[in-house]
């Protein structure tokens, strides 16, 4: 499987802040707000990861992240010119995907809740098999706001519509989306909405009407934020503040992540964090590795 991270728009609603810097660079508590899809991403498996923004901020991203060799992963980079839709990832990152599985996450969204990585991996694997998508729902109290799936008792999406004035569930469609290689296919053959975007319910409305799109329920134990607002993002932090403070752990730390894969050896990773070893991120990932180090050394 192949992940793309879509990065992009002007993040008008954060203004003027985001006037100077991309809103998925702005900091989601201890890092940087798409630290937070990429360890989605990363938690999957995937190891090869495209990130698709805006040319004006694409080199702050290749500052940040690198090409992902220190993470044992590899990002590229391209430009999405202009805010023309989200399904417009699967047409810039054509070449990316090639003929395998593709993830598509938000550089906005973010979640959390237990044995995700195992609920993650276990999809990927089941779309290597069979045909179709995967989509991700969470039950919210305004589904009006977002795109509604509604799912029949096996889990099979059977109807899905964009700020539906009646919604038929409470299941909001998340930004996170599994793919099988025909998203390439479908969106190439969009029509643009009346907004002059390539609408992403379009492309799950065509596997709805194959009958091949299947929704997840993320409910009860797990955590779905937007970041789109100042709210939000003030209540995003203050969530990720107090777990991390209570639990002692971090999540969506990449160099843990990619450590507990075994992608980077926990001499590398201590490494990483010495670099950062002035702030408690960095802290974090030497005493991850050295523990790690020392349970390798104790087998």
């Amino acid at each position: 499987m192949k992940g793309i991270v879509l990065a992009g728009g002007s993040g008008t609603r954060l203004h003027p802040v985001t006037r100077a810097v991309s809103k998925q660079l702005l900091p989601v508590y201890d890092k940087p707000m798409i630290y937070y899809p990429i360890s989605v991403l990363m938690l999957t498996g995937v190891r090869e990861i495209l990130i698709i923004s805006t040319p004006n901020d694409l080199p702050a991203f290749q500052r940040l992240l690198g090409d992902g060799s220190e993470l044992g992963v590899e990002f590229s980079y391209a430009e999405q010119a202009a805010p023309n839709g989200l399904a417009e990832a699967f047409i810039i990152g054509a070449d990316h995907v090639g003929d395998d599985t593709a993830a598509l996450v938000l550089g906005d969204n973010i979640f959390h809740g237990q044995q995700f990585s195992t609920m993650l991996t276990d999809e990927a694997h089941r779309l290597d098999q069979e045909k179709g998508c995967v989509l991700f729902g969470y039950p919210v109290r305004d589904p009006e706001r977002y795109g509604v799936g509604e799912a029949d008792e096996t889990g099979r999406l059977i109807s899905i519509e964009e700020k539906p004035a009646n919604p038929r569930s409470n299941r909001a469609i998340t930004g996170l989306y599994f793919y099988d290689n025909d998203v390439l296919d479908i969106a190439r053959r969009l029509n643009p909405s009346a907004r002059g975007e390539l609408e992403i319910t379009d492309v799950n409305r065509a596997y709805v009407e194959r009958g091949d799109a299947r929704l997840i329920d993320l409910g009860r134990g797990f955590a779905w934020l937007d970041t789109g607002t100042h709210e939000s993002l003030i209540e995003a932090s203050q969530y990720v503040q107090v777990l991390e403070h209570r639990q002692g752990v971090r999540f969506a730390c990449l160099e843990e992540i990619a450590l507990v894969h075994r992608w980077i050896a926990p001499e590398q990773a201590y490494e990483l964090g010495k670099q950062q070893g002035k702030s408690g991120y960095g802290l974090y990932v030497m005493d991850v590795a050295t523990r790690i180090q020392l349970e390798g050394t104790n087998v």
